[in-house]
């Protein structure tokens, strides 16, 4: 199966960069989608062959997630099943017959770490789900998960050390994730590889010079690693301040 998961920056602007004409070519079994900024009834625009599913924050125009599947999902829940954490559309959990996928948009820490704190009880609250739903059948993640786990995953870590995205706290609620049973699968396949990188700043030609940062993940369930027979860094791929990153398994 071909999975591909997108942080799109807005999904209406993307639609006008190029998002369908990849999303058709690519043709993803699932394609998961973040930060859509919108509410479904707000576009017109339609995806023949997939099943859709939307949670959009109820804030307009922020956040949201969305997935599309060719294959029609056992159950879809929308969320943690926690009230202060699901107000902004962050997650979407697709049941298939053989694993759960979760579609995640984790919440940024922002400048200043103004959102640092609440992030931190965000993340014990979302490892504590998945490892619920791994307890039942194998579990794939997706999404941004607004954290650059190494150093080989930033190109520029020694100026963004404690800067959002890369802060002591974030990186070992990585670690703690995986530690607890996931699986990185770019990094399971490339552990060494360098210039891998999946958003951009705008600002100072940082894509020209391949000044990003690794940001968005598949993450698989341990027992589920074998599986992975590619993790697709599509880095070429405009239309967001985010590249899409694509999963094929056995």
């Amino acid at each position: 199966m071909k999975f591909i998961s997108w942080n799109v920056n807005g999904l209406r602007a993307c639609m006008n960069k190029g998002f369908k004409e990849f999303m058709d070519s690519v043709d993803a079994d699932v394609f998961c989608v973040q930060e859509t900024k919108m509410q479904r009834e707000q576009a017109e625009f339609v995806f023949p062959g997939y099943e859709e599913y939307w949670n959009s924050a109820e804030k307009k125009g922020y956040s949201g997630t969305a997935v599309f599947s060719k294959v029609k999902p056992l159950t879809v829940t929308y969320g943690l099943g926690i009230e202060e954490h699901d107000k902004e559309g962050r997650v979407i959990t697709a049941e298939y017959k053989e694993f759960y996928l979760v579609n995640v948009y984790t919440p940024n820490s922002q400048r200043g770490l103004e959102r640092l704190d609440y992030r931190q009880i965000w993340e014990d609250a979302f490892r504590d789900y998945l490892l619920k739903l791994d307890q039942i059948k194998p579990v794939l993640v997706c999404g941004d998960l607004n954290v650059a786990h190494r150093e080989i995953d930033l190109k520029n870590w020694k100026t963004n050390r404690n800067n959002a995205g890369f802060t002591d706290e974030e990186r070992a609620k990585m670690t703690e994730l995986l530690t607890a049973g996931f699986t990185d699968s770019f990094r399971h396949l490339y552990p060494e590889k360098e210039g891998a990188y999946t958003w951009w700043s705008y600002m100072f030609k940082a894509r020209e010079k391949n000044a990003g940062w690794r940001i968005d993940y598949w993450l698989v369930s341990d027992r589920w690693a074998d599986r992975i027979e590619d993790s697709v860094i599509y880095a070429d791929i405009t239309g967001s301040d985010h590249c899409p990153v694509g999963l094929v398994l056995k």
